[in-house]
């Protein structure tokens, strides 16, 4: 490869490497390359680019783009998810684990979740998370619980309120009536 193709090379890396809100490097060595190809479709469909790279360049791409510790995942054949922004990075963990069980070749090394180096332990972890949406309603449902607790409380005076009026309506009512009689 000529230095100014790696140079190129390096500059889409760097690219690569500051759009990316998280990535997960995976040792992708006996794969086949229907398995590769399979993986890539299904990352993309997630926010995601399974893309094999050369590790000296990538060294270099990290050393620019401010990311030493991917250094650290770069031994042997590397291949690399790239997480969008609007990517999942649990549905690529997820993705990358259901890999590394069935193929039983793929290695997870670890990867970049928004800044922080996490390990293969935590990409894991990461995977046994359940999905976005899940989260977001356990969320809704954590904080909206204690609310309508709240506003019970508030409301029930008030129904006190109504009930002791309506009481009075109908005992005023009834009297009305008998007096009539």
């Amino acid at each position: 490869m000529q230095r100014s193709d790696k140079e190129k090379v390096v500059a889409r890396l760097v690219e690569r490497l500051r759009n990316s809100q998280s990535l997960i490097a995976a040792d992708y060595r006996g794969l086949t390359m229907a398995e590769i190809d399979r993986l890539r479709t299904e990352l993309l469909g997630n926010g995601a680019r399974f893309s094999v790279v050369k590790n000296t360049l990538t060294e270099r791409a990290a050393e620019k783009a401010g990311l030493a510790d991917l250094a650290k995942l770069l031994d042997g054949p590397t291949a690399i998810a790239f997480i969008d922004a609007d990517g999942d990075p649990v549905a690529v963990a997820k993705i990358l684990n259901e890999a590394v069980r069935t193929t039983r070749v793929l290695v997870v090394k670890g990867g970049i979740l928004e800044g922080a180096f996490i390990t293969d332990k935590d990409v894991r972890n990461l995977a046994a998370l359940p999905p976005a949406d899940v989260l977001r309603a356990q969320v809704v449902g954590a904080v909206s619980g204690p609310l309508t607790t709240v506003v019970g409380l508030l409301n029930a005076p008030l129904r006190d309120i109504v009930g002791l009026i309506d009481a009075r309506i109908r005992q005023l009512e009834e009297q009305g009536q008998g007096g009539e009689e």
